[in-house]
């Protein structure tokens, strides 16, 4: 436990909370979670499930409408056919990514992390005696890894890829030709196994997310795909995730989730299965509402010297490169020499919540979420320049 710490985005959260309790105005820009609410059909199905008498265990892998919700949804979304025993639920996506490295690492195996990465990867690596390998990326290239880069980093104790596409923090999102790149590589290395955590799928913009099994079939038997309904459908409370892949690492992940959570909430689950075989127009105005939000945002943000915004693919998330802030002198005359210093300024001098690049292992940036309505973001961006404003 001494090698690990507590999540940056948990961590700012309840830093927001304390605030707030206070009395102090705060603009939260942390959020992870969107700021929706739970379509009503799908709160309905939970609140039918409770009225129902669907409060039980459930078998460990799922219950089957729930299963069979998934099999229809990478069947007409993705092209991808799996067979019911290579999908298992999970209390959240996270659950899923963390079993998958409990049940495959031994001492000392290495996961390839491509950074930014979202928070949490790192540390479930070190929590089951893998070694993080950190591959890091630039602004320049879109923060995505290469071929070449791959290739460089794998060695014979390598376990993993675990790839985020659209990436948190970044929005990064792999084209199809990224991808098969990427595969023709681990195709070489028949030890390496690809996990792709996919929970931002559904928040792609220009560009449509394509699943890495879509390209490159070779890899179906050493790939595992990650996704859930927190972000899509505004669930994050309901905590369900779910993971497709090859039968034989399933059925260790099930074992796992039998000695551990036992299964997820049956309410859930029925909730779940209502959202994955209901109207998907919810997921489609949340997407377009988003995109408006990207772009104001992006605008805003670029407009303050000294901060410089990509676009994001996908997500909801920008990561602007703030090193054009460091090195300036605060009115209080302290000087920013890092990301997070410009986190704590921002927070102390313009009540805007951020997060620091560093968490996410990419110094001189910060993460903000677009994730809320587009009044804060143009009251909280216009805080952010104030405060930029004051720096000499």
């Amino acid at each position: 436990m001494q090698l690990i710490k507590p999540s940056a985005s948990m961590m700012a959260k309840k830093k927001v909370d304390t605030l707030r309790v206070e009395g102090k105005q705060v603009i939260d820009f942390t959020i992870g979670e969107p700021d929706r609410s739970t379509p009503a059909h799908i709160a309905q199905a939970g609140i039918n499930a409770i009225q129902n008498g669907h409060t039980k265990y459930t078998a460990t892998s799922g219950i089957k409408k729930l299963l069979l919700a998934i099999q229809n949804k990478y069947r007409i979304e993705n092209q991808l056919d799996f067979n019911l025993d290579q999908l298992v639920v999970g209390t959240g996506a996270k659950q899923l990514i963390f079993s998958a490295l409990s049940v495959t690492l031994d001492e000392d195996d290495e996961v390839i992390i491509p950074a930014p990465y979202w928070v949490s990867y790192p540390d479930m690596v070190l929590l089951n005696n893998g070694t993080p390998v950190i591959l890091q990326t630039t602004d320049s290239n879109g923060f995505k890894i290469t071929a070449e880069s791959l290739e460089a980093a794998i060695t014979d104790k390598t376990k993993w890829l675990l790839l985020n596409s659209p990436n948190n923090p970044c929005g990064a999102l792999y084209t199809e030709s990224e991808l098969g790149q990427l595969l023709h590589v681990l195709e070489r290395h028949p030890q390496v196994l690809l996990m792709m955590d996919e929970i931002y799928e559904n928040f792609s913009y220009e560009q449509h997310y394509v699943s890495p099994l879509a390209v490159g079939r070779a890899m179906r038997d050493r790939t595992l795909l990650v996704n859930g309904v927190s972000k899509a459908y505004a669930m994050t409370g309901w905590r369900i995730g779910y993971a497709a892949g090859p039968s034989f690492l399933i059925k260790a992940i099930t074992t796992l989730i039998s000695q551990t959570t036992s299964c997820a909430s049956e309410i859930s689950q029925e909730a779940a299965a209502a959202a994955l075989s209901g109207d998907q127009s919810c997921v489609r105005e949340t997407t377009t509402l988003y995109q408006a939000r990207r772009d104001v945002m992006v605008e805003l943000l670029n407009k303050i010297p000294g901060v410089a915004c990509a676009t994001p693919g996908g997500a909801f998330y920008v990561f602007p490169n703030i090193q054009g802030l460091l090195g300036t002198i605060t009115p209080q005359g302290k000087t920013l020499s890092s990301d997070l210093d410009v986190v704590h300024y921002f927070l102390d001098t313009a009540g805007v919540a951020v997060l620091d690049g560093t968490a996410y292992g990419v110094p001189g940036h910060i993460r903000l979420s677009f994730a809320t309505d587009l009044d804060t973001i143009k009251y909280g961006c216009g805080q952010l320049s104030k405060a930029c404003s004051q720096l000499t």
